[in-house]
């Protein structure tokens, strides 16, 4: 592995030192990798082996996975890529996954860049080349921070909700199936379905509807979004479905929520 680092990445100003420490026990944490070098992210992968990786050569390769319901956790992103560049694909992040980390990667020691990146609202960033031990380290430091969950057959019926409710949170503004909920938790729909009512006294899709209803009041309390903005935020398809879905849950129209709302300082 070593000989390898040193002739493919090092010529390209990318070498990790490979002083090893005790290997770590795995870990279920997903993590997307988005560099253009297919090279460097077969050795990264490797030198990490104790995390899940999916991988994407750009930008939007990268957020084309991200749209999709998913379980990933970070996304550590080269800055330089043709296309959509590692900054461009921080700032789509922060849109439409705020739960996920982000670590950017330079290879090209500019403090302004790291600057950018961390204004940007990047958990960190790591320098090439890479020290392995450092690079863990921060990489751990976020995926700790984030408090992602995984799929653990040995999970208990409430952990395994808990995991769920973590998933439909996290992927409120995308639609998501009882199957892609049950695929993250290594369950059958029908069973997840029935423990689901069981343990929350509530349906899986009402559980669904009532976060993104949820998320929606927050919006129309505390940001500036309009009505559309916040629907194509929340993964309607036209804004009428989300105004209606909205009186139907609420009793009131979005427009005379965020009325009442601003007009009571309560």
């Amino acid at each position: 592995m070593a000989k390898i680092i040193k002739k493919s990445v090092r010529s390209r100003n990318l070498w990790m030192k490979t002083k090893r420490t005790e290997k770590s026990p795995p870990r279920q944490e997903k993590i997307l990798l988005v560099d253009d070098d297919e090279i460097f992210r077969e050795e990264f992968v490797e030198c990490f082996s104790g995390y899940g990786f999916i991988q994407a050569a750009d930008g939007n390769e990268a957020m084309k996975i991200l749209k999709k319901p998913n379980e990933i956790d970070l996304v550590i992103m080269d800055v330089r890529m043709p296309g959509m560049d590692g900054l461009s694909l921080l700032e789509k992040i922060n849109k439409i996954s705020s739960g996920v980390g982000t670590i950017i990667v330079t290879g090209y020691s500019s403090k302004e860049v790291v600057l950018r990146a961390l204004r940007g609202k990047a958990d960190d960033y790591l320098e090439k080349p890479f020290d392995l031990e450092k690079a863990r380290a921060v990489i751990e430091k976020v995926l700790n921070a984030k408090n992602g969950g995984y799929c653990n057959d040995a999970a208990d019926t409430a952990g395994k909700i808990e995991h769920v409710k973590r998933f439909l949170s996290r992927n409120s503004s995308r639609k998501v199936s009882l199957k892609d909920a049950a695929e993250a938790v290594c369950l059958s729909p029908k069973y997840l379905s029935r423990i689901f009512q069981e343990h929350e006294g509530t349906g899986f899709n009402e559980y669904k509807l009532e976060l993104k209803m949820t998320e929606a009041k927050n919006l129309l309390k505390q940001t500036a979004y309009n009505v559309d903005q916040i629907s194509e935020k929340l993964g309607y398809q036209n804004t009428e479905s989300f105004i209606r879905q909205f009186k139907k849950t609420a009793g009131q129209t979005p427009f005379g929520y965020r009325k009442k709302i601003r007009g009571n300082p309560r």
